[in-house]
């Protein structure tokens, strides 16, 4: 599988080179890192290459590295079920930076996309209804940045007066917010309210 994989990471340079930036195997995994650019052009080549033949898109991630300049890393798996093979395309994307829709490529990839947009906020151009698609209607802010507060910004709750659920700005309550660092498998010892009484006997 190794002996396959250089070939593999080998054809990739050199048929695609203007495209790769840089390539790699590491755990038996080929990961090469492309321009953002050359994302429509490279997945064809990928699929139509009959040295490749990844004809099966399996998913669309991303991930933030908020310290970097190119902060984002839009990151594809593709599958070659001819050659039993998976490669891992990834492009460093900026801050606001579009990036080109596959979709007519691989028309799978339009709920991936969505789902890449909502969770991060990268746009891609040339996707047919780039909406939102987990989080609700008129949501601020995308999930999984790494800015994102983990409390999110606000809740729902029942208003007894209006008769229906309505949004308002997250509360937490201090008191309610106890942390414990404990192994959950050596058991925590927690001093419910009542408990001093029955020590003081």
């Amino acid at each position: 599988m190794s002996e396959a994989l250089n070939e593999l990471k080998s054809l990739v340079e050199m048929k695609q080179s203007a495209a790769v930036r840089r390539a790699s195997i590491s755990n038996g995994e080929l990961t090469v890192h492309i321009v953002p650019a050359a994302i429509p052009d490279f997945t064809e080549f990928l699929r139509n290459d009959p040295q490749c033949l990844f004809t099966q898109m399996i998913d669309i991630t991303g991930a933030d590295y908020p310290d970097r300049s190119r902060r984002f890393e839009l990151i594809y798996h593709f599958l070659s079920m001819r050659h039993n093979q998976r490669i891992r395309v990834k492009a460093d994307m900026a801050d606001g930076e579009i990036a080109p829709s596959i979709t007519a490529i691989h028309p799978s990839a339009n709920w991936f996309e969505r789902e890449v947009f909502d969770m991060y906020g990268i746009r891609f151009s040339g996707h047919p209804d780039l909406r939102r698609l987990l989080t609700d209607y008129g949501f601020t802010g995308h999930p999984l940045r790494k800015d994102f507060p983990t409390s999110g910004y606000v809740e729902m709750v029942y208003d007894e007066v209006e008769k229906r659920c309505i949004y308002r700005p997250v509360s937490l309550t201090q008191e309610y917010r106890q942390f414990d660092f404990m192994s959950p498998w050596e058991g925590a010892e927690y001093i419910l309210p009542g408990d001093e009484k029955t020590e003081a006997k």
